[in-house]
């Protein structure tokens, strides 16, 4: 596909000028000055459930959504716009765009790279299902590789050995917000002359080297779902400096529309995958809280690894150049820990505890049509998926919060 490339922009932080810290991190600021003692801290039993994730969407937020509702102009316009342009310098692309699901988003990059039936991407085993569901979508074969076990992303050791003559793209995924060994995807990419599609669902703010995640690849997609660091109900996004290509995903996601020779007209099949404008409202000024709240969730990752203590709970790996979105905190359990049995002992102590992601050539769908020896091809993803515990994390909650989620997990046993 021979495209024409935007300059990418620099990454810039972006900082709201219309209040103070304390106004746009009310939720949980109570508990910043509890950063510097947490050996101290005492650990309460809380009142009520302690969410998995809980988005930090602030009163000022919810009255931006509502301007726009009360407009009437709800279909996507200035806000969207805004947030696709605040989203590509953030990262240091050259263009955005949203759309309705990060699962939309992946299956837009596939069909602006024209990938389909014949075609073979490379995908983790381990990771949310709609990884590999976008390339069954457009018709193509998802290639299985394991993961690393330490970081629960894909393993490069693996990845030359499953390049084939059809292998068209590698779709690497930033587990859980930690960027994956993203240099060494893009080298042996382009050894053998294959597009890398980033799925940063998890990832924005992550970087490795210095470099955001999603400005690696021809193509990267971010999820805006409630459980990522910014949400914006549902909602995607889709960036590149592939000028040809966000011009063909601009299409796809608004039925085929493009303007030619002066004048709109249905070019060719496309999708309604539009994002709202409120929902680009209530996203929008969460973009400028996102270095905090990225902060922030470092600062309780600490505290995990500070409390967690029990000798059959293995924390996660950050390597060194590596920045953490922390967008879960997924812990993995001693073979001879019963999951199911932990998750029912954090319930009782008022916790929210639950698998990760999905060793998907494990699932139904997936082990039916490929009928792949899944514990001996992809041990370590099989063992993620059967073994690993995502535990609360979210800047709405607080440090004596995740520090008693820590001392009842320690209790199990």
């Amino acid at each position: 596909m021979v495209s024409s490339v935007l300059t990418r922009r620099a990454p810039h932080v972006f900082n709201d000028a219309t209040g103070s810290r304390e106004e746009q991190f009310a939720p949980f600021m109570r508990t910043q000055s509890a950063a510097p003692a947490l050996r101290s801290l005492d650990v309460v039993r809380v009142d009520s459930m302690i969410p998995l994730s809980r988005p930090n969407i602030l009163e000022s937020d919810i009255e931006r959504a509502c301007e726009v509702l009360r407009t009437g102009q709800l279909v996507q316009g200035q806000h969207v716009r805004l947030l696709e342009e605040h989203v590509a310098q953030y990262v240091g692309v050259a263009e955005a765009k949203a759309v309705s699901s990060g699962t939309a988003a992946l299956h837009l990059a596939l069909l602006a790279l024209d990938i389909g039936p014949g075609d073979e991407v490379i995908v983790p085993a381990f990771s949310f299902v709609a990884t590999a569901n976008v390339v069954e979508l457009v018709g193509a074969t998802p290639v299985f590789v394991d993961i690393d076990a330490a970081t629960f992303n894909i393993d490069p050791e693996q990845i030359e050995a499953a390049i084939s003559p059809q292998t068209r793209a590698i779709m690497p995924v930033h587990q859980f917000g930690l960027a994956c060994d993203i240099e060494r995807v893009v080298g042996i990419a382009t050894r053998h002359n294959v597009t890398v599609i980033e799925d940063a669902a998890c990832a924005i703010g992550a970087s490795s080297g210095g470099r955001m995640a999603g400005s690696f690849g021809t193509v990267a997609c971010f999820s805006l779902h409630p459980r990522k660091v910014i949400t914006s109900g549902e909602g995607g996004l889709v960036v590149s400096n592939d000028a040809t290509l966000t011009a063909s995903i601009d299409a796809l996601r608004n039925h085929g529309i493009e303007e030619l020779n002066g004048t709109k007209t249905f070019s060719r099949v496309g999708y309604n995958y539009r994002l709202t404008d409120f929902q680009g409202a209530l996203a929008l000024p969460q973009m400028t809280r996102l270095e905090a709240g990225l902060t922030y969730r470092a600062h309780l990752a600490n505290v995990y690894a500070e409390h967690v203590v029990h000798p059959s709970v293995a924390l996660p790996s950050v390597r060194a150049g590596k920045r953490h979105a922390w967008q879960t905190f997924h812990v993995l359990l001693d073979d001879d820990i019963e999951r199911a049995h932990v998750i029912d002992h954090l319930r009782a102590s008022g916790i929210q505890a639950g698998p990760g992601a999905q060793c998907i050539p494990e699932q139904h769908y997936y082990r039916e049509k490929y009928a792949l020896d899944v514990a001996v091809q992809f041990p370590n993803a099989h063992r993620a998926y059967h073994q690993g515990l995502a535990l609360p994390m979210a800047e709405t909650l607080t440090v004596e919060e995740v520090a008693y989620v820590a001392s009842r997990l320690n209790e199990y046993g």
